[in-house]
C-alpha cells in the first residue's frame, strides 16, 4: 500500500487511498450514461450494439488507465458526447456519400494519430491561443443545441412537418410519454443537485418502460434478443473496422479531409477546455496558468481516441462529469484509475442493453429512444452554459458565434456550423481595422473552410 501511495503522491496532494477509491466511484457513477447513451448512438449509424458497448468500455478502460497512471490526473475520459452526434449524423446517416461506420471510424484513427503528434510536438500551444475564447465557447454551445436538437427528436417531441420543418409531436403517444417522464426525471433531480441524476434517470425510466411492457419485452419490437454471445459476434464486426475496408471508403470521398479536420478540432478544443476545468478545480494549474504535465493528460485522450477507433467507437475526450469525483477529494491518478476497473467490470451489465433500446412504432414507422434520450437534452443543456462566457459586447465576436449555433442548428451539422463562424470572424476583423488582433492561424482555417464550401458546390 505504501508503494500505492508513493507511486500516486497521495501524501504530497494531501488525499487518501480511501478519498481516491470513493472519487472514482463517483465520476463513475455520473459518467456512466455513456454506455447506452453512446452504444444507441453509434448503432443508429449501423454500427453493431455489442461491438460498441465493447468499444466504449473498453476504450474508456484504456483511456483512465494511462491518464491515471501515466499523468496521474484524476481526469477519467470516455467517447464524447457532441462528436458522437457528428459521426452518426452528420457523416455516417447524411453527411458524405460513400463513407459507412466504418469510413468514419478510419477518420476518427487518422484524427487520433495527428492529435497524438500535436501532443507531443508543441503545436497545441500555439492553435489553442490562436482561436478566440469566444469561438471556443460558441462551438461547445453549439454542439450543446444541437445534440439537444436531436434528443428531443429521438424523444418524439419534435417530429418533421414538410411545411414548417419541425413541430410538437404527439404528446399523448405511450413512447413520448416515457420519454417525458425521464425528461422531468432527471431535471428535478439535477435540480436539487443530486450528482448522479443521468443515471438514476436512465435507470428509473428503463424500469418503468420494462413494467409498463413498453421495453425490454420478448416479442415487443423494442426486444432485440441481446445475450453475451451477441456481444462477442458484434466485436469481431467492430475491431479493427477501420483497417477491414474503412480506409477505403473514406478516401473515397474528396472531402475525407475535412471530416478528419473536424473530429480533430472539436476533440483537441473539448480536451483542453475540460483539462484547464477540472485541472484547476483539482489545484493542476502552476503559477504560469498551465496545467502541470498537461502533455502526459492530453496523451491519454490520443491514445484513447486511437484504441476506440480500432474497436469500434468515435472519439474519446475528457469528461468534465470528472468534477463530481474531483469534489469528492479526488486528486490523483488513482480516482481514474478506479474508473478504469469501473469500466472493465461494466462489460457484465452488456445483456441489459435490450432495456434500452428504441421502440419501433409499426403504424408509422417512427423510432422512438425513451430510455436515453433524456441524456443527450440533459447534456445539451449543461453545454449550453458556455454562452455566459462570450463576450457579446465585441461585434467581432458576436456575430460570428452566433453563426456558429444557429448554422449547426439549421443546417443539422456541427462541422458547417464551425466552417460558418471560423469564415466571418476573420472578416469582421479585417473590416473592422482589427486584422492584426486575428492570428495568421486564423487566416490558414479560414481558407480551409472556403476550399470546403466550394469544393461541396463543384463536387
Amino acid at each position: 500500500m505504501e508503494k500505492v501511495r508513493a507511486f500516486f503522491k497521495i501524501a504530497e496532494r494531501k488525499t487518501s487511498v480511501k478519498a481516491e477509491i470513493l472519487a472514482g466511484v463517483t465520476t463513475f457513477l455520473a459518467m456512466a450514461y455513456i454506455l447506452p447513451v453512446n452504444s444507441g448512438m453509434l448503432n443508429q449509424a449501423g454500427v453493431p450494439l455489442g461491438g460498441v458497448f465493447f468499444a466504449t468500455a473498453v476504450a474508456s478502460l484504456i483511456a483512465c488507465l494511462i491518464m491515471g497512471l501515466f499523468a496521474n490526473y484524476p481526469v477519467a475520459l470516455a467517447p464524447g458526447m457532441g462528436i458522437n452526434a457528428f459521426f452518426t449524423y452528420n457523416v455516417v446517416l447524411f453527411g458524405f456519400p460513400g463513407v459507412e461506420w466504418q469510413g468514419a471510424l478510419a477518420a476518427v484513427f487518422i484524427s487520433g494519430v495527428l492529435f497524438l503528434i500535436i501532443s507531443v510536438t508543441g503545436i497545441r500551444r500555439k492553435v489553442i491561443n490562436a482561436v478566440p475564447q469566444g469561438l471556443k465557447f460558441a462551438v461547445g454551445a453549439g454542439i450543446g443545441f444541437f445534440i439537444t436538437f436531436i434528443g428531443l427528436k429521438n424523444m418524439g417531441v419534435v417530429v418533421g412537418n414538410p411545411v414548417t420543418l419541425v413541430e410538437l409531436g404527439n404528446l399523448g403517444h405511450p413512447a413520448v410519454l416515457l420519454g417525458l417522464f425521464g425528461l422531468f426525471l432527471v431535471v428535478a433531480l439535477f435540480a436539487i443537485g443530486n450528482k448522479y441524476s443521468l443515471i438514476i434517470a436512465i435507470a428509473a425510466t428503463a424500469v418503468l418502460g420494462f413494467l409498463l411492457g413498453l421495453v425490454g419485452v420478448p416479442n415487443m419490437p423494442a426486444y432485440d434478443g441481446t445475450t453475451t454471445a451477441n456481444l462477442w459476434q458484434d466485436v469481431g464486426e467492430t475491431l479493427f473496422a477501420p483497417f477491414k475496408g474503412g480506409f477505403a471508403q473514406l478516401f473515397s470521398n474528396p472531402l475525407s479531409w475535412f471530416i478528419i479536420f473536424i473530429f480533430l478540432f472539436v476533440d483537441f478544443f473539448d480536451t483542453a477546455g475540460t483539462l484547464m476545468a477540472v485541472g484547476n478545480q483539482a489545484g493542476l494549474i502552476n503559477e504560469q496558468s498551465e496545467l502541470i504535465d498537461g502533455d502526459k493528460a492530453l496523451l491519454a485522450d490520443a491514445v484513447g481516441t486511437v484504441a476506440g477507433s480500432m474497436l469500434g467507437t468515435s472519439t474519446v475526450t475528457s469528461y468534465i462529469e470528472s468534477a463530481t469525483g474531483i469534489e469528492q477529494g479526488g486528486r490523483t491518478g488513482l480516482t481514474a484509475v478506479t474508473v478504469a476497473v469501473l469500466f472493465l467490470l461494466s462489460l457484465l451489465i452488456y445483456p441489459l442493453l435490450s432495456i434500452i433500446t428504441g421502440i419501433f412504432d409499426p403504424e408509422t414507422g417512427a423510432v422512438y429512444s425513451p430510455v436515453t434520450a433524456m441524456a443527450l437534452v440533459m447534456v445539451g443543456a449543461l453545454m449550453v452554459s458556455q454562452l455566459k462566457n462570450i463576450d457579446w459586447n465585441d461585434k467581432a465576436i458576436l456575430i460570428p458565434a452566433f453563426l456558429t449555433i444557429v448554422f449547426m442548428i439549421f443546417t443539422f451539422s456541427i462541422a458547417e456550423g464551425i466552417a460558418v463562424g471560423f469564415i466571418f470572424y476573420p472578416v469582421i476583423m479585417v473590416a473592422t481595422k482589427r486584422h492584426k488582433e486575428v492570428n495568421p492561424i486564423m487566416y490558414i482555417l479560414m481558407g480551409v473552410f472556403v476550399l470546403y464550401f466550394l469544393l461541396n458546390v463543384i463536387l
